[in-house]
């Protein structure tokens, strides 16, 4: 599933390619892709028609559109394969098209939501006062955002009673972090997943932060993590962060840093991969 980063990456592609388009029409192609909208597609695609759609926000993994002057965002929520695509009216369609936006303008472009699995969709949500589509209000800011509060999430971290990867991956705690980033700021903190929040000290979370902040950066300036043709830009293009990947999908390869192997262990319905040297695991109470 798409991480802040990919997310970001798709968010900047919008910004500069269907921002300030007004909507000529809109075609829902497979109901699943508007499920989330619970009127139903007639009611999805004549709410878009004539709207004008502002610039595109996020937090954490979520993107979402405000309608100008309508006190209503569309969302867009991904899931494993869903893809925002910035297409010449004339191209072919996609085989898992699900939506089409056209636009009312000259540019000769519209937007299509593409999606393989069908597990992702688009939506149309009342926005909170605080700017936010109102069934994503309970989701904490993500540590890129200028007003994320570095001691209100160390003072949770340390009340949450659980371990580290667990509350990197709680999105009412932090947003954006999945399991791919979770990784690899823990192989660059030299922290075992399965580490207790109880024990971290503020310099020791000042430090993960650090690691998180940093691993996101790098892989937004390479476009994202594609190890499939699932996640691309709105342009259609893979982004090649996976080839500076120090932990997750590298069992059994050298450690860059002390040349162990990196090893993999099933962990919620995922993997967590890790160096058994570097990250050492917690003792057992």
């Amino acid at each position: 599933m798409p991480e802040l980063p990919e997310v970001e990456v798709v968010r900047r592609g919008l910004a500069q390619w269907a921002a300030h388009r007004t909507v000529a029409g809109a075609e829902v192609l497979h109901p699943r892709a508007v499920r989330r909208h619970l009127a139903g597609g007639d009611d999805f695609a004549g709410a878009l028609k004539g709207r004008t759609l502002g610039e595109p926000m996020r937090r954490g993994k979520y993107l979402w559109i405000p309608l100008a002057g309508e006190g209503r965002d569309l969302l867009a929520h991904l899931g494993m394969s869903g893809q925002l695509l910035v297409r010449p009216e004339s191209a072919p369609d996609e085989k898992h098209l699900r939506i089409r936006v056209r636009f009312d303008d000259d540019r000769g472009t519209e937007l299509r939501f593409v999606d393989q699995r069908t597990f992702g969709g688009l939506s149309l949500h009342p926005e909170t006062p605080e700017g936010l589509p109102d069934v994503i209000a309970h989701i904490a800011r993500d540590p890129l955002d200028p007003r994320f509060d570095d001691a209100a999430f160390t003072a949770a971290l340390r009340r949450k009673r659980t371990t580290i990867k667990r509350a990197l991956l709680d999105q009412s705690l932090i947003s954006g972090v999945g399991n791919i980033y979770a990784d690899e700021a823990l192989w660059r903190s030299r922290v075992h997943y399965e580490r207790e929040t109880s024990g971290f000290t503020r310099p020791a979370t000042a430090t993960l932060l650090g690691h998180v902040r940093d691993v996101m950066n790098a892989a937004l300036a390479q476009g994202g993590t594609s190890f499939d043709a699932l996640y691309v830009n709105v342009n259609g293009e893979s982004g090649y962060f996976d080839r500076s990947l120090d932990a997750y999908g590298r069992e059994g390869e050298a450690c860059h840093r002390c040349g162990t192997p990196i090893r993999r262990r099933p962990w919620m319905n995922r993997s967590s991969y890790y160096c058994p040297n570097c990250q050492r695991p917690p003792r057992a109470r």
